[in-house]
């Protein structure tokens, strides 16, 4: 079913959203990117004459109520979004009454779903090493199941609309599919798009395909290099994990990030592109910086020649020619992480580069999709974030669907 064939008049329909927007420390929303994501699909079905019971997560509270993490801090802001008043219910499991009394038109929003352990179906207070731990799984995951019948019992349909948490297999994000029909669950309309947006690159690719990934560590990326091996024309791997390779290559990297115990894996990496006929770029020259500041002496050297005491904190000159040649005339571009430490100012000249070269493909007919907190956050810092294609809401969503795996979220609508 899709939510565009739907008839949602006179139905109830319960949608899980990602609204774990951050909030200053009065409660007030610093970024409502998330809130404003999920609005084509709750005013559908509001347009429609359907009835509207809101679910999401907040923070990490740990199975326990914590008014830090209280979805009524977000209710004025989603009556505004929405132009009607939104109704709070302030336990998620014991919402069957005023989900009952909603009218078409009405809108319900649950307290923070994490509130309850059974949400997340991990067992609490209890060591993995314990000898217990196997039984009382086993008891979550059937409280797990209750939760998401209990949910499942306020509404006529189900709508998966947060990509954000759709790599949990979590009560409200998988298991309470199982109490509605086919015909009565649906991705969203953001889901849709993102679902769409990781078809175009990992599907439907258009050549040449350039990926880059960034970041610190090369074992947290190596699913996706790997999956990404078999589709790529070119791979630029930057930010802390190039040092690894510098050095698993003899080089000498000062006191810049290293994995030590990834160093034959860089180089397993290093043939496994030649193998593939990947074009694999690293980059030769860095930044390096004498103190981890923004106020740092700096210098440039090679990525294979950086003196003691000193750190690589971004991509040099050369490196940025390189990755820019690399993504000049891509017709797929996938971007997961900075070339450097972009939240200061003297080290964000890589990651601008990488922006401003995809911006200009982009510009030249290429699909650009940006995911993963940081390149998001790097997109926006340089108010490049119109100039691409798409960018993700989810990161480790975005990630896992990157490496190949099925996603529960979405398996748990699509029946996959």
């Amino acid at each position: 079913m899709t939510i565009d064939s739907y008839k949602f008049a006179g139905k109830k329909a319960i949608v899980r959203v990602d609204f774990n927007v951050p909030l200053d420390e009065n409660g007030k929303i610093t970024d409502d990117t998330r809130i404003r994501g999920a609005l084509p699909t709750l005013t559908k079905i509001l347009k429609d004459g359907g009835a509207l019971i809101i679910m999401s997560h907040m923070g990490k509270p740990k199975g326990k109520v914590n008014a830090k993490y209280s979805l009524s801090q977000i209710v004025d802001a989603v009556s505004e979004k929405l132009g009607v008043p939104v109704q709070f219910a302030p336990d998620c499991a014991k919402a069957a009454d005023a989900a009952a009394a909603l009218k078409p038109g009405e809108v319900l929003l649950l307290e923070n779903l994490r509130f309850y352990p059974e949400e997340e179906g991990k067992p609490v207070g209890i060591d993995k090493e314990d000898p217990a731990y196997e039984e009382a799984k086993k008891a979550m995951k059937a409280a797990q199941k209750e939760f998401a019948k209990t949910l499942a019992s306020y509404a006529d349909c189900y709508v998966m609309d947060a990509f954000g948490t759709a790599h949990r297999k979590h009560a409200s994000t998988a298991v309470i599919a199982d109490y509605f029909d086919a015909d009565n669950k649906m991705l969203g309309y953001l889901m849709e798009k993102e679902v769409q947006a990781v078809d175009n690159v990992l599907k439907d690719i258009k050549r040449p395909f350039t990926a880059i990934m960034g970041g610190s560590k090369v074992s947290t990326k190596i699913g996706i290099i790997e999956n990404l091996m078999d589709k790529v024309d070119n791979l630029i791997l930057c930010g802390g994990m190039a040092f690894t390779f510098a050095k698993a290559q003899g080089g000498k990297i000062g006191n810049s990030l290293v994995e030590d115990d990834k160093l034959q894996l860089a180089l397993d990496i290093i043939a496994k592109a030649k193998a593939k006929g990947v074009n694999l770029v690293l980059g030769c020259d860095c930044i390096a910086a004498d103190k981890f500041a923004n106020d740092a002496n700096t210098q440039v050297c090679a990525d294979s020649d950086i003196p003691d005491g000193w750190m690589g904190l971004d991509a040099g000159p050369k490196t940025q020619a390189e990755f820019k040649a690399a993504i000049k005339g891509a017709k797929t571009i996938l971007w997961n992480g900075p070339a450097g430490v972009f939240e200061m100012d003297n080290f964000a000249a890589g990651s601008k580069a990488i922006a401003e070269a995809i911006a200009e493909a982009t510009k030249e007919g290429a699909f650009s999709l940006i995911g993963g907190g940081d390149s998001v956050a790097c997109i926006n810092k340089f108010g490049m974030a119109d100039q691409v294609s798409y960018i993700s809401t989810g990161g480790g969503a975005l990630l896992e669907a990157i490496e190949g795996k099925i996603l529960p979220g979405i398996a748990a609508i699509k029946g996959e």
